[in-house]
């Protein structure tokens, strides 16, 4: 991994921020997907424009995009795009909607930039660090589980199981919040939140959140403590420290 690398994927953000800033709080049209998601032309529009710059830079390299689907590379190097994780917070004008770049080789993240467009913030992980707007951030350590704040973005996204499960974790905690999409992981990098408990994802929602999280210094993994890869499950656990990892882990399977 090259500092050129680096950069370009932070440029990335720049890219989807110009697209994507003009559609906010504008009447956009929505279509419903197959899957009932909603997309909007912010989303396509944003995500090609990602998609033309890669192709231009890194002509052998792969791209796995929400929006425009995948693009076979040299099977070592890959992009993982969402232009815009939170279309529904998006479309109700709701700013915590980000924008999530992943950079992969042989199928593991590498690099993750976390971009939230209309509040001017962005979180760039990597091996060497996490930063926030430049700086370098950081998790928050010494919390015990029972003074912990929880988030997930929406409960009704769990099946009755894994609710059954994700209720094990909140009842023991002191706080737990909704609804806020990626913007929580970048709350648990930064140090103010402690535990994030989702499922249902897909590579693009999840690939860049894990370069964040562990440059921060914090744990994330699936349900079961396996890697978050291109092929895992959609079911994700990120916490501040071990400790809270493990405490989670136990309590979402017992």
């Amino acid at each position: 991994m090259t500092t050129e690398i680096l950069e370009f994927a932070a440029s990335l953000a720049d890219t989807s921020r110009a697209v994507i800033e003009p559609y906010f709080r504008r009447n956009v049209g929505v279509i419903d997907k197959a899957d009932d998601s909603p997309v909007t032309i912010a989303d396509r529009s944003a995500e090609a424009a990602m998609r033309e710059r890669i192709e231009q830079a890194f002509e052998e390299h792969g791209i796995f995009g929400e929006e425009h689907g995948v693009k076979e590379g040299d099977g070592v190097h890959m992009w993982v795009l969402d232009p815009i994780d939170g279309t529904r917070s998006f479309i109700c004008g709701a700013p915590w909607f980000g924008t999530l770049i992943a950079y992969l080789e042989k199928g593991v993240p590498q690099i993750g930039v976390l971009d939230v467009p209309m509040m001017k913030e962005r979180w760039v992980g990597s091996p060497n660090g996490t930063t926030y707007n430049g700086s370098y951030c950081q998790v928050r350590t010494g919390v015990d589980l029972d003074q912990a704040s929880l988030f997930t973005t929406d409960i009704d996204l769990f099946t009755a199981d894994q609710e059954a499960s994700f209720r094990r974790v909140k009842d023991k905690v002191k706080c737990t919040r909704y609804g806020t999409d990626c913007y929580a992981y970048a709350l648990l990098a930064s140090g103010h939140i402690d535990l994030v408990i989702e499922a249902g994802l897909q590579p693009y929602d999840a690939m860049a959140l894990v370069p964040v999280i562990q440059g921060a210094g914090g744990i994330v993994t699936g349900w079961d403590g396996e890697e978050v890869t291109l092929n895992w499950d959609g079911r994700i656990v990120a916490a501040a420290t071990p400790q809270l990892h493990q405490q989670a882990l136990e309590l979402l399977k017992s």
